[in-house]
């Protein structure tokens, strides 16, 4: 069976067909980048833009950096802030030829994929994935069990949100090496996450999990096991998918 997924990020919207058998992109997707500002409608045609490359026909799941509840935004982090409070269903259905949309956090989109086919797979007890990209995104887990709308990139570090300071756009702002960026940002983020969860395995994703060899090593003192994420920066479209197919 084949749905399609549309991840909403701060810099890019991406999305494709995606096997809910295997997890995997069925095409390869296409992106384009997030209008600034990104306001509902602008990302709203975007959205339209993605889906029609691909002449989709049948339910598209919708995956949005902020707390989402139903299918109405309730925060808006990296995106323009009129979104909050707009049904987000009801804004893309329209624009998408009226085709049924699902939609949900971005994080709780990419830990569902990994919980299912990627690096979270058979896990028990306390998992959390976190993506690192423009912010921070989470997904806690329990026992496999999702706990949604968690955004613990906006916990306090160092006086700010942690994902002022450990997110790919903090270590590309600033322009701080892989050992910087890993040793006094990510380590002190995760150690603090940590503390609060106590969780046995954090997984990495975003796009950033592409180079982990970079930087996971290099990260010390965290008891839980720290591994990238299986699905890399794919985990959005295919979690976004399996929510459109109910599978979430």
């Amino acid at each position: 069976m084949n749905v399609f997924g549309v991840d909403i990020g701060g810099s890019g919207i991406k999305g494709a067909p995606v096997d809910l058998e295997r997890g995997t992109l069925t095409e390869e997707r296409h992106k384009v980048l997030t209008p600034q500002p990104a306001t509902p409608d602008g990302v709203a045609g975007c959205v339209a833009e993605v889906v029609a490359h691909f002449g989709w026909t049948g339910p598209v799941g919708i995956t949005f950096p902020g707390v989402v509840t139903g299918s109405t935004i309730r925060t808006a982090a990296n995106v323009d802030k009129s979104w909050i409070g707009v049904d987000a269903g009801a804004l893309v259905g329209p624009r998408i030829g009226g085709l049924p949309v699902t939609v949900l956090n971005d994080a709780d989109a990419a830990g569902i994929a990994e919980m299912t086919f990627g690096a979270g797979r058979g896990r028990k007890g306390t998992v959390i994935v976190l993506t690192l990209g423009t912010g921070i995104g989470s997904a806690l887990f329990v026992d496999g069990r999702l706990v949604p709308n968690t955004e613990l990139g906006h916990l306090e570090l160092k006086g700010h949100d942690a994902e002022k300071r450990a997110s790919t756009k903090a270590k590309e702002d600033e322009d701080l090496s892989w050992e910087h960026w890993a040793t006094k940002r990510v380590q002190k983020y995760l150690a603090h996450v940590e503390m609060l969860f106590s969780p046995e395995l954090f997984i990495i994703g975003g796009g950033v999990s592409r180079k982990a060899d970079k930087f996971l090593p290099l990260i010390e003192g965290i008891r839980a096991e720290i591994v990238p994420a299986e699905l890399q920066n794919d985990a959005g479209i295919v979690g976004a998918a399996m929510a459109a197919a109910g599978r979430a």
